[in-house]
């Protein structure tokens, strides 16, 4: 009997030390991770990606697949308008004869690249300010804000930034620069 108390409670003191070390998770300055995440439709993901753009204060890395949000275009358009450094890879399907997002952000002055090397480029991420992931399957469009089901996480880790900085520059290596159809 007392072997079995012993073995519960150990096994309570793991459980519990493991359940809290995800919740909380220490980065190198001591800081904690923090996240928060929504759904659509109407979950507010687009609300949270234009509220976190207006928080930026130097750099912004885009990686969507789909990208017609007038809300988000203009988000980032206010960001390199305060002088905040905004680049963006696309999926080769944005590049279009029709103007495009991708003529927006090109001809309003932001760095843009098309990503051909893949079927689909089919990330959906942001980097800010080196801290910031927005990531999930959340496609930068109207149509997944409001009819979709979709996911958006915003991750505060320096960390994680950093891996996913690491994979946008790859893919900008071989991207080619947009100069948009004017």
């Amino acid at each position: 009997m007392r072997r079995c108390i012993l073995l519960f409670v150990t096994l309570s003191i793991v459980f519990w030390v493991a359940l809290c070390s995800c919740a909380t998770v220490p980065t190198e300055n001591t800081s904690l991770v923090t996240w928060e995440v929504y759904f659509s439709p109407n979950g507010g993901c687009t609300d949270a990606i234009v509220r976190e753009l207006d928080k930026a204060q130097s750099t912004v890395l885009v990686q969507p697949y789909s990208f017609t949000s007038y809300r988000i275009a203009k988000a980032l358009l206010d960001a390199h308008k305060r002088g905040i450094k905004v680049e963006v890879i696309l999926d080769k399907s944005q590049k279009t004869d029709q103007y495009s997002s991708a003529d927006f952000l090109a001809n309003s002055g932001m760095s843009v690249k098309i990503d051909s090397e893949h079927a689909i480029a089919h990330n959906k991420v942001m980097i800010i300010d080196e801290q910031t992931v927005i990531t999930g399957s959340f496609n930068f469009t109207k149509a997944a804000d409001e009819n979709n089901a979709e996911n958006l996480l915003v991750i505060h880790d320096k960390r994680l930034a950093e891996r996913y900085t690491e994979n946008w520059q790859e893919h900008s290596g071989h991207s080619e620069v947009y100069t948009g159809n004017k």
